[in-house]
């Protein structure tokens, strides 16, 4: 199947990514956490095949090479994952979106995502908090149906399920990952993952 993968992203700017790290972590520290976790997501998806790579950026940060970038813009979350979701759709070919939250993510899990629309509209990857870390949709214009879920709460998956479902979407599920947002989440990752993020987090989060 034809896919498309979008990353949305903030740029790593001291104060404004992985608040909840501080404390322990200065906003300095909290910020090189997530450029190494920014970094290793890209690397992920430059492994993956597809038609187009997309940064949906919040902020300043350099593209990719051979990637496109295209800017964040609504009122919340929800709308900006809509938005980008629906303005990036390409005919005939599905759209797969992540965050930079799962520095462990790998060309395996999209593919269980993309995998996944083989018999449902959308497949969502949950993550361990409630929310999800990726969103898979065959037709990306049924993003439309985010736009009213609550995002970053312990139910935003249940929340998307019952939305998409009542759009007439049969949704699936690909694998549980755990996103970064506390001192303890990182350790936890950084056992489970290669790349950047292992070194910046011994470096960066104190024990």
């Amino acid at each position: 199947m034809n896919r498309q993968l979008l990353l949305i992203a903030k740029a790593p700017v001291p104060g404004r990514v992985k608040t909840r790290l501080c404390p322990p972590c200065t906003p300095d520290q909290a910020a090189r956490v997530a450029a190494a976790a920014l970094a290793d997501t890209i690397t992920a998806l430059d492994a993956t095949p597809a038609a187009r790579r997309t940064i949906v950026l919040n902020g300043q940060y350099r593209q990719p090479p051979a990637w496109h970038t295209v800017r964040q813009y609504g009122t919340g979350l929800a709308h900006r994952l809509a938005n980008a979701l629906v303005d990036t759709a390409l005919p005939r070919t599905a759209s797969v979106l992540v965050g930079m939250d799962t520095p462990q993510l790998t060309p395996a899990h999209l593919d269980a995502l993309t995998g996944g629309l083989a018999d449902h509209g959308a497949v969502l990857g949950p993550a361990e908090d409630g929310g999800w870390w990726g969103l898979a949709l065959r037709d990306p214009f049924h993003a439309d149906a985010l736009r009213d879920v609550p995002m970053s709460t312990p139910d935003t998956a249940q929340w998307t399920v019952k939305a998409l479902r009542e759009r007439g979407v049969r949704v699936g599920f690909g694998p549980v990952l755990r996103d970064v947002d506390t001192a303890a989440d990182a350790w936890a990752v950084a056992d489970d993952c290669a790349g950047e993020f292992p070194a910046a987090v011994r470096q960066n989060v104190p024990t």
